[in-house]
């Protein structure tokens, strides 16, 4: 994803102050009520918004060795409470006013290094590290896809995204060069495509009435909500319960077959797409 100041904004949309089109159900019903009550708690201690990154970061990489050495119960529940201190991680920014770049680049930093200390684990303890690459490459696509579908979706609506502090710290800089390194092609890549595939069914004459009318469709609601349902929260939420069944393979085949919706997803965007044109 790219190293502007908004990408970085926008990535941990489940924590954005901007409304998404589509709930991630999990958050919903499970994480999101037990978060605000952490908030409400740790406002009052002033407890920096990068320290609960570094508490949920610290909370998964703990999940990912316990599950490496077959304690799969311990690994599924430090994974929930990874995912409860991720939820609750903005909410604390954005109540003690201390939105920040650096924050928000350190939250995507952090659960990239802990889905593939995760993998690592997964593969140890399924003794099949081709399908465990599988699924935590399958995986990452599937969340770059969310991020972008659903950054898109607002940007042909014109919607502006909050921004950040930046700091101009030294640990923000470097931050920032990680950030774009490792994300920055993954966007370029999604967004080529997408945009590509609406270029092919958009006459070149079509006048800008027209061209609005295809296109806002194509960037549409339901693919946000079905990504969003695919989201981070929802994948450890889904791992945790193969944990406990002591079916982990279980979960990398799912996590690999979720693969299957993005075609099937961007197919149904362009059949939209066509039969607004057709009108």
């Amino acid at each position: 994803m790219t190293v502007s100041t908004e990408n970085a904004l926008e990535r941990p949309r489940k924590r954005s102050g901007r409304r998404r089109p589509g709930r991630e159900l999990v958050v919903e019903a499970a994480f999101g009520p037990p978060a605000r009550a952490l908030v409400r708690l740790l406002l009052p201690l002033r407890v920096p918004p990068p320290a609960v990154v570094l508490a949920n970061a610290a909370a998964g990489l703990l999940a990912a060795f316990a599950v490496a050495r077959g304690q799969l119960v311990l690994g599924a529940v430090l994974l929930q409470l990874k995912t409860l201190l991720d939820n609750a991680d903005g909410q604390l920014a954005r109540a003690s006013g201390r939105v920040s770049l650096l924050g928000r680049y350190l939250d995507t930093e952090a659960d990239l290094l802990v889905n593939a200390a995760l993998f690592a684990g997964l593969a140890h303890a399924t003794g099949r590290p081709w399908l465990a690459l599988g699924a935590f490459c399958a995986l990452t696509l599937v969340l770059s896809v969310d991020f972008n579908v659903e950054r898109l979706y607002h940007e042909v609506r014109g919607e502006v995204p909050e921004r950040p502090t930046r700091s101009g710290s030294p640990a923000e800089r470097v931050l920032e060069r990680i950030y774009g390194a490792v994300f920055q092609p993954q966007d370029r890549l999604v967004r080529a495509v997408v945009s590509r595939r609406l270029a092919r069914i958009l006459p070149s004459e079509l006048d800008s009435g027209r061209r609005r009318e295809a296109t806002l469709p194509y960037h549409d609601s339901f693919s946000v909500v079905v990504l969003a349902n695919l989201g981070l929260s929802t994948q450890l939420a889904v791992l945790g319960v193969c944990l406990v069944l002591g079916e982990p393979s279980l979960y990398l085949a799912l996590a690999a077959g979720a693969v299957v919706l993005l075609p099937l997803l961007q197919l149904r965007r362009e059949r939209i797409a066509r039969r607004v044109l057709a009108r």
